[in-house]
């Protein structure tokens, strides 16, 4: 079986640098890097009484591993107000947490060359664990400061109605 049905001329895989997010049903700015979408399947193993010598094994809990967003710091409060929604310095007791909005479904499009999306992936009830506003300022490096999202999860899955499109030739 060919690798790309639609575009059988299409030998190289995806490139991996250019995707975007979404949340709240509009795209991030300025999200330049993501961790990898992992799951872990936990292996329990067991064995019959009878048979001393052999042991079986089964699969357990499956558990994601979380997904870290980074992206160059700037004005946008996108990433901070969502950190804010999981805990608020001087919110008042019982009011730190934002409970009916502190989650959010995430989808992860990865687009090929020339831009049409070939992936999504939707990220589901994610939730910010570490928030990092700025990162070690030096003065003596030339870098871009960089503010990050560790998020939590409760799983994701490939979005089957995105296809392969045909890619046009110039």
């Amino acid at each position: 079986m060919a690798e790309f049905s639609v575009n059988p001329h299409r030998f190289d895989p995806y490139k991996n640098f250019k995707f975007r997010i979404k949340w709240d049903g509009r795209y991030v700015a300025g999200v330049s890097k993501i961790s990898s979408l992992k799951r872990n399947t936990e292996v329990i193993e067991w064995r019959q009484g009878g048979e001393p010598n052999l042991t079986r094994r089964m699969p357990g809990f499956t558990s994601f591993e979380p997904v870290t967003l980074e992206r160059g710091v700037t004005h946008d409060p996108e990433f901070e107000d969502w950190a804010n929604k999981v805990w608020r310095l001087g919110a008042g007791l019982g009011s730190e947490v934002s409970l009916a909005d502190f989650r959010k479904d995430l989808i992860l499009e990865v687009m090929n060359e020339g831009g049409q999306i070939v992936l999504a992936y939707k990220i589901y009830r994610c939730w910010v664990s570490n928030y990092q506003a700025l990162p070690d300022l030096d003065a003596n490096e030339p870098a871009i400061a960089i503010e990050s999202l560790t998020l939590q999860h409760e799983g994701w899955e490939r979005d089957t109605s995105v296809t392969e499109p045909t890619e046009k030739s110039t």
